[in-house]
């Protein structure tokens, strides 16, 4: 087996069961990266406090989120899966980075910016504070890279000068500066046709759904909106429909859709139905796969609790480290 390039890390706020969003933005990229790096993948509950005004489904879908990545292919004998609140040093870490972090940067963000929008009446500390906190997910494991798509390039690159800034200040090298590994993360757009798929827009197609129930909601799916009527030619550039179907139906088709759209050879109902066909055959081994998971919760919870203790180890070596760069006491248990 080749040697492993080096520490991976990604985290993904617990939203209960994944959507194909999810699936080809992170979750298919996870698993890939697993044969070339040695991955930590954390769900991060802790991130989802900021957004949340009630917690009643946290732990339903935080076991959600772990059942579809494992899955998808996650394999907790290689890589380290876990809860982020599980680790707690990443609280203490995330307070010693802020003390480092000029507020009027956080402020600035364009991510805080649009928070502020989607929720301007829970406009609360943890989520100003969010970048710094994914900071410290970050460094505590000292992760080498961190899979990043268009829209996060600006938090990792905000990332790097508070590594930089807590080095500079305290002048050591304790922090690694992660270096931002691109993916090419496709804006997955929703049933709607419109609108990024998520599942607060109701738009999004569930991974674990029923072959009915996906076929139902590919019905729903908005194509091109200048086609009207049946005999109407198409651009399947513009239809949503068409760029999954790149995603999910062979060469062969994808030409025979591209080329049939356009002369109003394949009505969009035909184009669904294909559709749906080709991604429940793709969905089948994931599904079958997560419904013997599901049969053992038990099974699922060990796997975060052992993913917990192997990442605990990292983080308090990490916190040591950071604690005697600052130059606070020494704990009780290290001073032996």
């Amino acid at each position: 087996m080749a040697e492993k390039k080096g520490r991976v890390f990604s985290g993904a706020r617990p939203t209960g069961r994944q959507h194909l969003g999810n699936y080809l933005g992170a979750i298919r990229n996870y698993v890939a990266l697993q044969d070339e790096y040695n991955c930590i993948y954390s769900i991060v509950d802790i991130h989802a406090l900021t957004t949340m005004e009630t917690t009643h489904d946290l732990r339903g879908n935080t076991i959600e989120m772990a059942l579809d990545w494992l899955a998808a292919g996650i394999k907790p004998e290689e890589s380290i899966v876990f809860v982020q609140s599980h680790v707690p040093e990443v609280m203490e870490l995330h307070t010693l980075l802020s003390m480092v972090t000029p507020l009027g940067k956080l402020i600035e963000l364009p991510t805080f910016k649009e928070k502020i929008k989607q929720q301007p009446k829970n406009v609360n500390y943890g989520l100003v504070g969010y970048p710094v906190l994914m900071t410290a997910d970050i460094v505590l494991y000292r992760a080498e890279a961190v899979p990043v798509g268009i829209d996060q390039a600006p938090h990792l690159e905000f990332a790097r000068e508070i590594v930089r800034s807590f080095n500079h200040r305290y002048q050591t090298d304790v922090l690694i500066e992660p270096q931002m590994k691109k993916t090419r993360v496709p804006k997955v757009i929703g049933t709607d046709g419109q609108q990024k798929m998520s599942k607060s827009l109701n738009n999004h197609i569930e991974l674990a759904a029923s072959p009915e129930e996906t076929l139902a909601r590919v019905k729903t799916m908005v194509t091109d909106p200048q086609r009207v009527r049946r005999n109407d030619p198409g651009d399947p550039d513009v239809c949503n429909v068409f760029s999954l179907h790149k995603a999910f139906s062979s060469e062969e088709e994808v030409q025979m859709v591209n080329t049939e759209c356009r002369r109003a050879g394949i009505g969009c109902v035909d184009c669904k139905i294909l559709l749906a066909k080709n991604l429940n055959a793709h969905l089948e081994p994931f599904r079958e796969r997560r419904a013997e998971l599901a049969k053992d919760p038990d099974y699922i919870w060990d796997v975060l609790y052992d993913g917990a203790a192997r990442a605990s180890v990292i983080a308090k070596d990490t916190m040591r480290d950071v604690r005697a760069a600052v130059g606070l006491p020494e704990r009780k248990d290290e001073s032996q």
